[in-house]
């Protein structure tokens, strides 16, 4: 069984950072594919970057590449999210997910396991 257990999110300035983890329970993880989703109020979900199982492709959405980095660390069952110059735009509930099988998408139906989200609030 998967869990996916995010955390990092709270409240920031408009300007600022914040940096998501996301722990991974079960022998999944380091030939997975890892993804980082956001949903805003009112809005669907919707991508925001995605890494293979090596960590050597990485993929972004348009609206938060160059602000955004995403990473893992195998060793440690942990995909991460370096997000800088937030705006308050980038305000949402922030989600990781887990796909089935190890190269990177940017589709939601294609990740099998998500975690429980971390609120990202970003002020002006």
């Amino acid at each position: 069984q998967v869990q996916l257990v995010e955390s990092g999110g709270g409240l920031v300035q408009a300007g600022g950072s914040l940096r998501l983890s996301c722990a991974a329970s079960g022998r999944t993880f380091s030939s997975a594919a890892m993804g980082w989703f956001r949903q805003a109020p009112g809005k669907e979900r919707e991508f925001v970057a995605a890494i293979s199982w090596s960590g050597g492709s990485t993929y972004y959405a348009d609206s938060v590449k160059g602000r955004f980095t995403i990473s893992r660390d195998n060793a440690k069952n942990t995909v991460y999210l370096q997000m800088n110059s937030l705006t308050p735009e980038d305000t949402a509930v922030y989600y990781c997910g887990e796909r089935q099988g190890a190269a990177i998408a940017a589709t939601e139906s294609l990740y099998a396991y998500w975690g429980q989200g971390t609120q990202v609030t970003v002020s002006s």
